[in-house]
């Protein structure tokens, strides 16, 4: 049974919901003919410009599908165009105010690529979506497997593509700590499973026993049997004041580390549901009575008075 000093290495990791992968792009080379779309970065080297007003650099297609060479030479529209015939485009309206432009473009850089690379959340039906190139299916898959599944996924619109694959948040492998509230209400924590913590690291994210706690305190381990638990009591003075380990297990994805209510606080509790009732009824019986008193007191004594004076 792996303990505080002998832990054992979880298994490799499977992607689940709601697990969060960073992806990074490698190699992204689009297929032949790509055309430029809104976003992308392009490459512009111009031969035979003025000479205060060189064109070299890379230049953003802004919305509308403009690249804008220049307060001396204007914008021009490249979108849904090839990277020949943008140079095209580019040397017919430099033309207009140079003699013999000379034009080279290049693709500096997607905008699709923004939808790959980043953070991206499992979806609930085991996807992961990268905006125009659709979604691809890593639920179950090691962190090795989804970077195959997403490359190929991407070699239909992509050359060769290359990625690299890593969980960014590890969200759908967790334990719970579960609190019994000795009659006013149990608590349930839920936290990740980061591979190295004990009972006595999962104790302390509650900040240790509460009042109403004992130190009656297990693991609840789920089997493949689903008739069959697997119950590891824990020592709570072995643990802390003696710093023996032979209880100080490790927390595996999907225990229950269970702490116990103190029984005498859970019978005072049960026994104050019962009596506050019964104290809350006589409390409005006794107030009618005194009030009734002080209202009929006065009254007898003024017509007493009336009496005598008669």
């Amino acid at each position: 049974m792996p303990r505080e000093l002998s832990k054992v290495v979880l298994p490799v990791y499977t992607i689940e919901p709601p697990d969060i992968l960073t992806i990074d792009a490698v190699n992204i080379v689009p297929k032949p003919p790509y055309r430029l779309r809104t976003f992308d970065l392009i490459g512009v080297e111009v031969l035979g410009t003025l000479p205060d007003s060189p064109i070299s650099g890379v230049f953003l297609i802004e919305p509308g599908g403009l690249v804008k060479l220049g307060h001396r030479y204007g914008s021009v529209r490249v979108s849904g165009l090839t990277i020949d015939e943008a140079k095209i485009a580019i040397e017919q309206h430099l033309r207009q105010s140079l003699a013999e432009p000379s034009v080279l473009v290049t693709l500096a850089e997607m905008s699709a690529k923004q939808q790959i690379a980043g953070e991206h959340l499992v979806g609930p039906d085991g996807t992961v979506t990268l905006g125009s190139y659709g979604s691809v299916p890593v639920v179950g898959l090691t962190i090795a497997q989804a970077k195959l599944a997403i490359e190929a996924h991407l070699s239909q619109f992509l050359e060769a593509p290359e990625v690299s694959v890593n969980v960014f948040a590890y969200n759908s492998k967790v334990y719970y700590v579960v609190t019994q509230g000795a009659g006013m209400g149990d608590g349930v924590f839920r936290f990740p499973v980061t591979g190295n913590e004990t009972v006595l690291d999962a104790i302390s994210q509650i900040n240790g026993l509460e009042t109403v706690s004992s130190k009656r305190i297990w693991i609840a381990r789920p089997t493949r049997d689903p008739g069959n638990v697997q119950i590891l009591p824990v020592s709570w003075d072995g643990v802390t004041a003696q710093a023996s380990t032979s209880t100080n297990y490790q927390v595996l994805p999907g225990d229950r580390v269970f702490i116990a209510e103190d029984k005498l606080v859970a019978l005072d509790t049960s026994l104050a549901k019962i009596i506050a009732p019964l104290e809350r009824v006589m409390g409005f019986s006794l107030l009618g009575a005194g009030t009734a008193t002080r209202f009929s007191g006065p009254v007898l004594r003024g017509g007493g008075n009336r009496q005598s004076t008669f």
